[in-house]
């Protein structure tokens, strides 16, 4: 698929792993929707790709349908969304609290919210889109109309004390993959995920350099964390690949998580 030309709506745009996938795009010719919580950081981004900016809650139907409706009056129906909005958080099944020896489960409002992010999110937006790409005419010699490009993590397989809820919604994203690639084929909608590993994102920004420097030589090669550009280059490649259909790619220098 020629990316030349074609709108394109990135979840979670506006910093990290969206704000390269946005970049990429935007460098091989799409034009290019940034959909964020942070106003600001999305607003400025999007400027500087010659693209727009749209406030967005993935968890709320209303404003990702107002979204979506804003970012096709402004560039036109979707040929390619790519979900980057993610929450991460760390907190065990159960845990006893060291000062009272209190027996403490893992609250469900904290597991509800990641959930509610990352793989709810993540569905509401890709049937959203699905849908408005299935009345756009095909694009490809195949048939292509478009591809969804989701965000898993290597927490789907390799989840590490804490990161139950983590592990949980980014593993539902990654076993959403081939059925929507399989309930998607005949209307020429290609769905894939990418599983990233250590990415030098803001989440790790804050993290002392010792612990950084410990994180990356965890990774075999490179030994360094990842860089969001690799993760914007590989969006680009599938979408640009249509062989690339129900694939989970791991994208993580061929590490495993260890249990902590």
């Amino acid at each position: 698929m020629q990316i030349s030309g074609l709108s394109a709506v990135v979840t979670g745009g506006a910093s990290g792993l969206g704000a390269a996938a946005a970049e990429h795009l935007a460098a091989a010719g799409a034009r290019v929707a940034i959909l964020d919580m942070n106003a600001e950081l999305g607003a400025q981004h999007a400027a500087r790709l010659g693209g727009a900016f749209f406030p967005c809650d993935v968890t709320k139907e209303e404003t990702a349908v107002a979204a979506l409706q804003a970012a096709r009056a402004a560039q036109g129906v979707e040929s390619i969304l790519v979900n980057c909005a993610g929450i991460a958080v760390g907190e065990r099944t159960v845990r006893r609290d060291r000062a009272t020896g209190e027996v403490v489960p893992h609250q469900m409002a904290t597991f509800e919210a990641v959930v509610a992010v990352n793989l709810t999110g993540t569905f509401r937006m890709m049937r959203l889109s699905a849908a408005a790409m299935m009345t756009l005419a095909p694009i490809t010699a195949d048939g292509g109309r478009g591809v969804i490009v989701n965000t898993s993590s290597v927490a789907a397989e390799d989840g590490q004390l804490g990161q139950i809820a983590y592990a949980a919604s980014k593993g539902g994203v990654a076993a959403m993959t081939l059925p929507a690639a399989r309930d998607l084929a005949k209307d020429g909608i290609r769905v894939a995920a990418i599983l990233p590993g250590l990415f030098d994102t803001p989440m790790f920004a804050g993290l002392p350099d010792d612990l950084r420097q410990a994180l990356a030589a965890n990774v075999p090669f490179p030994q360094r964390l990842g860089d969001p550009s690799e993760f914007g280059a590989l969006v680009r490649h599938i979408c640009e690949n249509d062989m690339l259909n129900g694939v989970c790619i791991r994208l993580d220098g061929a590490v495993r998580l260890p249990a902590r």
